[in-house]
């Protein structure tokens, strides 16, 4: 499959399992979830849905407790708006990319990121491990 075809099989797959998070799922568990990615196989057998879930650790495990219970209902969504030849198998990942951002920002703040050295012990590692030219 090209690529372009690829992307544009990945969007679809987003906004209809976007959309049916939105308005559809009734399962207590999933939180504020969001549907930021989706990588689909290139012979469309497998979907793997990135989201972000809003809350800590045991709402982020609960709400993806519940997509995969959901995933039933959420693969015969996708069958039924998506015309094609082969439905891929829907599996759900965490996107950390969030977390990420944020414990980059309280570092650029100058805060302590949880599970993070602090960013002078940082800023000397990377120094002791810079190749001799380039060290400050």
């Amino acid at each position: 499959m090209s690529g372009g075809r690829l992307r544009r099989v990945d969007e679809a797959l987003r906004q209809v399992i976007g959309d049916a998070l939105a308005s559809e799922l009734k399962d207590p568990r999933v939180g504020f979830v969001t549907v930021t990615d989706v990588k689909a196989s290139p012979d469309l057998s497998h979907a793997e849905v990135h989201v972000s879930v809003l809350g800590d650790q045991s709402v982020r495990e609960a709400s993806l407790a519940g997509l995969q219970s959901a995933h039933g209902y959420l693969q015969r969504r996708v069958a039924s708006q998506l015309r094609l030849k082969r439905t891929p198998t829907i599996s759900f990942r965490y996107d950390e990319t969030t977390d990420r951002a944020l414990r980059i920002e309280r570092l650029l703040e100058g805060g302590p990121a949880a599970g993070s050295a602090p960013v002078d012990d940082e800023r000397a590692e990377a120094r002791a491990n810079a190749p001799r030219g380039e060290r400050r």
